[in-house]
């Protein structure tokens, strides 16, 4: 079953370790069946329970999958395999539709803001020691939130969504804990949340965001954490409403203990309010992030949540970045300030190219999902031949394996490069080359 390789150690976590050192030089394949626990304990000349530790700690890292009787294996995609390595590459000649960037065109220029936190730092340089937020960023980014409704609490800056998430997934939970995810979902949270040592508990959506059922029953099976996302879901578009959000309040309201993380990852790209679900749970935070609106180089991300979440947070990052930079906290806050964004006519824009997308497929009797936000998610029987299809005839996308569980097939289409001319051949070419798929629950 192992080939050459042999695993070795006395204790749980040296034999562990073993596994994941096969894992990772790829002497262990996925799919590779592990030895019965009885029989690795007796060639270790260990106690089986000390095996069955081992692997228990590698079930939590999602390094390998037990299927009862047919015992343990390593899993088809480990968690040290990012999903982001399933992207296709564009050849020369290929559109790249599968890159999720937002439309440089639609980006504001840095000059000016960039000159002015320069000229503010010249006057007050940031130094160790100086509190870790600018003022006039959190006055500013203060204002934003109680614009949008969410609960007050205090404020802390992260470099980008991911960064923030982590950092609050690390600050109540520990290896084995479960976290309820959508599904399709975010593939680098997918990822991250393995590479933690946590579970993930796939939750699927409709374009209104996370069904109230599917919620309910991954907190009822033991979900530590939720993670939703309020506002153009990747890779659907997926957008809570006013009243998906008070079916999703009443579900958490009879799980107070359950820490909730909200994304917000249409901010500033979305012309539709956003409808917090924060401040009914003991735990909570909210994650807001520049990158889509004002640029992906520029790393940051507001953060607030109950008290103790925010103050384990802002601590453990004092023990490593510190803080995020001044510099970068005074560019976007001129950003903020002057207006660089003019958010109705970048959803319009982004609007206009999805929606001409999904109904030029619709007409060719394609179901397609795209409710707010840059990607129209696509429904396949079979993702990878459509993958190969689109990329022989000029259109690179990106398959739904990076973003998928439990959900089923797909292909996400990001719109920000497609022109009006675009359009009808593109739909034709994603007609010709995607199967129909069973139905799904987008909307």
């Amino acid at each position: 079953m192992l080939g050459e390789y042999r695993i070795n150690g006395r204790r749980a976590s040296e034999i562990a370790a073993s596994v994941e050192r096969g894992v990772a030089s790829g002497d262990l394949a996925p799919g590779h069946v592990l030895p019965p626990m009885r029989e690795l304990a007796a060639l270790l000349g260990v106690n089986p329970n000390t095996v069955a530790a081992a692997y228990r700690t590698l079930r939590e890292r999602g390094v390998i999958e037990t299927a009862g009787r047919r015992g343990s294996r390593v899993r088809p995609r480990p968690a040290s395999t990012a999903r982001g390595s399933l992207r296709v590459e564009a050849p020369l000649g290929v559109r790249d539709l599968g890159d999720g960037n937002p439309d440089p065109a639609l980006l504001p220029g840095l000059g000016e803001a960039l000159a002015a936190a320069a000229a503010a730092y010249g006057r007050e340089p940031h130094l160790y020691g100086d509190a870790t937020m600018i003022p006039r960023f959190e006055e500013i980014a203060r204002a934003g939130l109680d614009a949008d409704g969410v609960p007050g609490g205090p404020l802390a800056v992260a470099s980008g969504s991911l960064d923030a998430i982590e950092r609050v997934l690390t600050a109540h939970l520990r290896p084995g804990d479960a976290v309820a995810v959508e599904d399709p979902g975010w593939g680098a949270l997918l990822d991250l949340v393995p590479a933690l040592g946590m579970r993930v508990v796939p939750v699927a959506l409709d374009e209104e965001g996370p069904l109230p059922g599917e919620v309910e029953r991954a907190l009822r099976a033991g979900a530590a954490a939720l993670v939703v996302t309020d506002r153009a879901q990747n890779p659907t578009g997926a957008t809570v409403t006013g009243g998906r959000a008070e079916e999703l309040r009443s579900v958490l309201a009879e799980h107070p203990g359950v820490l909730l993380i909200e994304d917000d990852h249409g901010h500033a790209i979305v012309d539709l309010p956003v409808h917090p679900l924060a401040g009914v749970t003991e735990r909570w935070a909210f994650v807001q992030s520049v990158s889509k609106a004002y640029g992906p180089d520029l790393r940051l991300a507001v953060l607030t949540g109950d008290a103790l979440t925010v103050d384990r947070v802002a601590g453990r990052q004092s023990l490593g970045p510190g803080w995020v930079s001044g510099l970068l906290q005074r560019t976007v806050a001129h950003l903020w300030a002057t207006g660089a964004v003019d958010t109705p006519a970048v959803a319009r824009s982004y609007g206009e190219r999805r929606d001409a997308l999904i109904r030029a497929l619709g007409e060719r009797g394609v179901e397609a999902y795209g409710r707010t936000g840059m990607n129209v998610w696509v429904p396949v029987g079979d993702e990878t031949g459509a993958v190969a299809r689109l990329l022989h005839v000029g259109w690179a996308v990106a398959p739904g394996a990076r973003f998928r569980i439990a959900s089923p097939q797909g292909v996400r289409l990001t719109v920000s490069t497609l022109s009006a001319t675009d359009i009808e051949p593109l739909a034709d070419a994603v007609a010709a080359a995607a199967p129909p798929a069973r139905p799904v629950s987008y909307g």
